[in-house]
């Protein structure tokens, strides 16, 4: 993802902190702020609790010529070491609300608090999630799935900021949702809130079935470890489980387990899975990403397709 430099630090610092104060943050280091652990500062920093107060941001940010990003819980996501030449915006919009077999939801909200609301007002459907990460706009944005279902399959509605910081509300169809994709990577508009439709279930197997799908990824997932998760998407193959082709039963069959670089290497029980073993840059990351694509475009002739996001100049 490249930035616009054209805008003016100094002008628009002052500018922005005479709107909202100390929430304005210079040169505020993101290695914290994503799963991967890496990367630089963004040049200006601010987090954002309510729509009204992202759609005053952006549509400031817009009128500076700043470029902006927000940025959920930095899952899928691999930050330049340079860091980012504009402003990230922090989601920190929280809600959490039932309305018969409808959950409202903050689009800041981890996915897996909206799934244990849920659970705890026994609706079912948004199992398959168990122990996705990422926030509830993320998994909008990125049309999450696992087990053959999807985000966008429940989505009823969901509030947006567009790039100039108007407010609106689109239903589903809005989306265009398909495999790890929303219309939202062309267009880039930020999800505020969203309200999915589930059903009514047995509280009790509800929760055994969120156990055991949690169960399942605690198995191959690198709990407690920096990574971004999977790495690549699944290749569409409608004569496979789930109607995928595994990117990770490729990167096995080409011996992605044994490789790394520097302190970046792939995760020993998933090879779709990149992790940074202590003092890894991003530059090493996708230095490691790449030879892993080339492998397998040399061996199968398919050409991986990366599920993270590149945020900054690499």
């Amino acid at each position: 993802m490249t930035q616009d430099n054209a805008w003016n630090f100094d002008d628009s610092l002052r500018v922005l902190i005479g709107e909202f104060g100390e929430k304005i943050i210079p040169d505020h280091p993101l290695a914290e702020y994503n799963t991967m652990g890496t990367g630089g500062a963004a040049r200006l920093f601010m987090e954002v609790d309510s729509a009204e107060e992202l759609s005053r941001l952006v549509a400031m940010a817009a009128r500076l010529k700043i470029p902006f990003f927000m940025l959920g819980g930095g899952s899928n996501l691999l930050v330049s070491d340079a860091g980012y030449k504009g402003l990230i915006i922090k989601n920190s919009i929280m809600d959490l609300d039932c309305d018969g077999e409808q959950v409202h939801s903050g689009s800041g909200e981890e996915l897996q608090a909206l799934i244990n609301f849920a659970t705890e007002k026994s609706l079912t459907g948004l199992e398959f999630a168990t122990g996705i990460w990422g926030t509830v706009g993320g998994a909008i944005f990125g049309n999450a799935g696992a087990y053959g279902d999807e985000v966008g399959n429940l989505l009823v509605e969901a509030e947006l900021v567009d790039r100039q910081g108007n407010i609106r509300t689109e239903k589903a169809a809005y989306f265009d949702f398909s495999y790890r994709w929303s219309k939202l990577k062309n267009t880039m508009e930020f999800v505020t809130g969203a309200r999915f439709a589930l059903k009514k279930g047995e509280k009790v197997k509800i929760m055994r079935r969120v156990d055991e799908i949690m169960a399942m990824r605690a198995a191959k997932l690198p709990i407690g470890l920096h990574s971004a998760g999977c790495f690549f998407k699944n290749i569409p193959d409608k004569t496979r489980k789930f109607g995928k082709l595994s990117a990770g039963q490729l990167l096995d069959e080409i011996g992605a387990k044994q490789l790394r670089c520097g302190d970046a290497r792939v995760f020993e029980n998933h090879a779709n899975i990149l992790i940074n073993d202590g003092s890894a840059k991003s530059d090493d990351i996708k230095k490691l990403s790449q030879i892993m694509k080339s492998k397998v475009r040399e061996k199968f002739g398919i050409e991986l397709q990366e599920e993270i996001i590149f945020l900054g100049e690499f």
